[in-house]
């Protein structure tokens, strides 16, 4: 057994926790997928899914950045500007785009969102093999692996539009590619992914064994990428295979942060909620989303008045401009920042936050950790 396991397997954030926010999530999407026919699931997402998939995982986790960043009055006094910019210009803009068409603003928001979703899997697996020091081909083809395995479905999505579901709203993605080019980009996804799984075998055969969080993290993406997209048939499948395995590795990494940051006296008045761990992090991000999902359907949608009773309010069309980009702020806002405020070359106490400094779940305690020039996920290295 040993032989299977690679000899520093440099989990993120240790064995259990890498294995359920990884492959424990992409289980759990493709279990609830599966079981949708039998439950009644199937179809659009039900209102108990939406809340538990949408408001509290992917809204929530949104939020979660606030821990990271406008939480931590130290942290905002250390950059005012990029807190006050980051906000000011995703405002802007998402003004602008709105004003040219709403569809205009909901293409924007959609490729933004979709590149941020791509994006993160990636910096997952760069952790992974920065952590474990592969060499700079087996990191090349781990890249090109994820990128097959998300950016292969995006593509064969275009060419197969409509669908079922869309990323936001309808009409948010281009279509009219033509079909070749989807089944091309499957084909050519899949020659990759061979070809990541080939190298695997070969540190096997070699007796270097397999860093196996990396390669249940690649499998997770390949699964819940190509069964939320290339398989799916309805919303529902699309939206828990989408939003779970992105929002619940996430929280794990803002969760050891501020656990981080509250051992350093971080979060003055906001201390106790931090100490109360999980429960009193997760309480604080949903009533946000909660908040949040009640004004886009109260001023926008209009769509759940069991959820949230009828709503009165009616905004003119004009006035839309202002309105929606500003209920987006906070996930534009969240996708801006994130490009920023991971990168431990800025802030070498980021590291120590997380647990990273020292071989974290590497075995000698005393070893330093290879980390320290890796950006953390979506930080765009």
């Amino acid at each position: 057994m040993s032989r299977l396991l690679a000899p520093s397997q440099a989990w993120l954030f240790g064995r259990g926790v890498d294995l359920t926010v990884f492959a424990g999530s992409a289980l759990v999407s493709v279990g609830l997928a599966l079981a949708a026919p039998l439950l009644g699931l199937a179809g659009e997402t039900p209102l108990w899914a939406w809340v538990l998939l949408v408001v509290c995982v992917d809204v929530a986790h949104v939020w979660s950045t606030l821990y990271r960043t406008y939480f931590d009055g130290e942290e905002v006094r250390r950059r005012p500007g990029l807190y006050l910019a980051a906000p000011l210009v995703a405002y802007l803009l998402g003004v602008l785009a709105y004003l040219v068409a709403p569809g205009a603003f909901w293409r924007l928001f959609a490729y933004t969102a979709l590149f941020h979703f791509i994006r993160q899997q990636y910096g997952w697996v760069a952790l992974y093999g920065r952590k474990a020091r592969v060499s700079g081909t087996e990191r090349r083809l781990d890249a090109a692996a994820i990128y097959a395995a998300t950016v292969g479905p995006v593509l064969w999505w275009h060419a197969n539009l409509p669908r079922a579901f869309w990323w936001f709203v309808d009409n948010d993605f281009v279509s009219g590619l033509p079909a070749w080019v989807g089944t091309g980009a499957l084909v050519v996804h899949g020659l990759v992914l061979a070809a990541w799984g080939g190298f695997q075998v070969s540190r096997l055969v070699r007796g270097e064994g397999l860093q196996v969080g990396k390669v249940l993290l690649v499998l997770a993406t390949w699964v819940t990428w190509f069964g939320g997209i290339v398989l799916a048939q309805d919303d529902f499948t699309f939206t828990v295979t989408n939003v779970v395995l992105h929002g619940v590795p996430y929280f794990a990494l803002l969760f050891r942060y501020a656990r981080g940051r509250l051992a350093e006296g971080g979060y003055g008045w906001l201390g106790p909620v931090v100490r109360a761990g999980a429960p009193g992090l997760l309480a604080v991000l949903v009533a946000l989303a909660f908040g949040e999902e009640l004004l886009w359907d109260w001023l926008v949608w209009h769509e759940r008045p069991r959820l949230f009773g009828e709503s009165v309010l009616e905004v003119p069309a004009d006035v839309m401009a202002l309105v929606v980009p500003l209920l987006a702020l906070p996930q534009a806002t969240h996708y801006l920042l994130d490009a920023f405020i991971w990168k431990p070359s800025r802030e070498p106490a980021l590291l120590k936050r997380l647990g990273w400094t020292r071989g974290a779940g590497e075995g000698s305690p005393g070893s330093t950790s290879p980390i320290s020039a890796v950006a953390i996920p979506n930080a765009g290295e």
